[in-house]
């Protein structure tokens, strides 16, 4: 259950909200769930006391998830797929000055750890498919289309130094894994290849080897200072 203090936090001070998963990746269909995420600056007074506030809340509707400003920033840093993600959704629903500011920096966030972090998040994921097709004689296929789809963002991320996220020209090949009528063998195929080309695309990145530290530090800085100053 989410408290009434955490609850009001994403109502009242969220500055960035935003539709991901398979709507925002054009993957979706007619059974597809809407999947909220979003960012909140918690009032910096709170701070002051010895009870923090949360670094993340889930909820309060269904399928929303929030992180506090700060604890956004720093898995941004660090490359972490699903929150650099949300920082180029085609649908944006909610938005302000500090919101606004923060898209800005997108490019600051994006380094050549994204290789690292990438590849780890997909070597976890596919060590979960091959468990079910040794278990059940199958994947989960919904799971092995957005891998796929999680591989290609990130080899095209390496090679141009851009962040997209929308599928587009892929979206039937896609499906048709996700309805099961690729056989996994060609599915294994396609991800080996996917991330052969993501190791050969992160030698030749345009990418910078680090994010931009003290360019998002100032901005957190900037946003709690004026949170202060408000409160």
């Amino acid at each position: 259950m989410i408290t009434p203090e955490a609850e009001a936090l994403v109502r009242d001070h969220t500055v960035y909200s935003c539709v991901m998963g398979s709507r925002a990746f054009g993957l979706a269909t007619d059974d597809s769930d809407t999947d909220r995420r979003g960012i909140f600056l918690a009032p910096t007074p709170l701070f002051w006391r010895f009870t923090k506030p949360p670094t993340h809340v889930e909820g309060p509707d269904r399928e929303r998830f929030s992180w506090e400003l700060e604890r956004f920033c720093e898995l941004a840093l660090r490359a972490n797929p699903n929150v650099l993600e949300c920082l180029h959704s085609p649908l944006v629903e909610r938005i302000d000055d500090t919101g606004r500011e923060l898209l800005g920096l997108r490019e600051a966030f994006l380094s050549r750890r994204a290789h690292e972090t990438f590849v780890r998040y997909a070597l976890g994921q596919r060590k979960k498919l091959e468990a079910d097709v040794r278990q059940y004689g199958a994947p989960r296929w919904k799971h092995a289309m957005h891998l796929l789809r999680l591989l290609a963002s990130s080899r095209d991320l390496l090679r141009t130094g851009r962040l997209t996220i929308e599928v587009g020209d892929a979206r039937e090949e896609l499906l048709a894994v996700k309805r099961g009528e690729v056989p996994w063998s060609e599915v294994e195929r396609r991800m080996a290849c996917l991330a052969e080309e993501g190791d050969e695309a992160a030698v030749r990145s345009p990418l910078p080897p680090e994010p931009d530290l003290e360019r998002v530090e100032a901005f957190l800085v900037r946003a709690r200072r004026a949170s202060a100053a408000a409160g």
